[in-house]
């Protein structure tokens, strides 16, 4: 167990957030899928893409069935994660098989829904031309905040420089004052029910 100071930290405000989101209605969660689908099926690096790495939302994440369906029905190819390793051995790290609906998913580890497809290796998700991510919140500077397993850093860090990676949060979980630790990875933008933001966000402007 990591039981550095900014790991503490990390703990602290995992758990702040997490408590918001179960304060979130069902139609909330549900209103807040519609809308993230929108704002990126239309943000242009989304919209040009051949391929996308995507993820299952479970619980209060904002959702991401919606999302999913309709980068299938514009005819993207789409990657979803395979959690693979253990935290007891060496840590937790992400598996992508190509996702082909609702009904190529099966249970698996920790509450997720995954591809049934064959894996394609770790290394797959450097080929998509977008990548989204799940988390907690965002700073300003780009750092996403995930549930701790690590495994998101890890794939991140296999992303070629300059892809389109964002993460997919609710208004308020972006730009949070997070500690940061050497292993984490920034991703370039943040989606929200709001619209698509590009990070680093920039710095407030001096006077008043």
């Amino acid at each position: 167990m990591d039981t550095s100071q900014p790991a503490v930290a990390k703990t602290a405000v995992r758990d702040r957030l997490e408590t918001s989101r179960r304060r979130l209605g069902l139609a909330e969660v549900g209103l807040a899928a519609e809308r993230i689908a929108e704002v990126l099926l239309a943000q242009p690096e989304v919209r040009r893409a051949a391929t996308v790495a995507a993820y299952v939302s479970i619980g209060h994440e904002p959702g991401t069935g919606v999302l999913l369906d309709r980068l299938l029905d514009a005819g993207k190819r789409v990657l979803l994660p395979v959690t693979v390793g253990s935290l007891a051995r060496g840590g937790l790290d992400l598996d992508w098989a190509p996702y082909h609906g609702p009904g190529s998913l099966a249970p698996a580890r920790f509450g997720l829904l995954e591809p049934v497809a064959p894996p394609l290796g770790a290394d797959a998700v450097a080929t998509p031309d977008a990548v989204l991510v799940p988390g907690l919140a965002v700073s300003p500077g780009g750092v996403r905040l995930g549930k701790g397993g690590g495994c998101y850093d890890k794939a991140l860090a296999r992303v070629p420089v300059g892809t389109f990676t964002c993460v997919l949060l609710y208004a308020d979980e972006v730009g949070v004052d997070l500690p940061v630790e050497p292993h984490d990875r920034p991703v370039t933008h943040a989606a929200t029910p709001e619209g698509v933001i590009r990070l680093p966000l920039a710095p407030p402007a001096a006077g008043g």
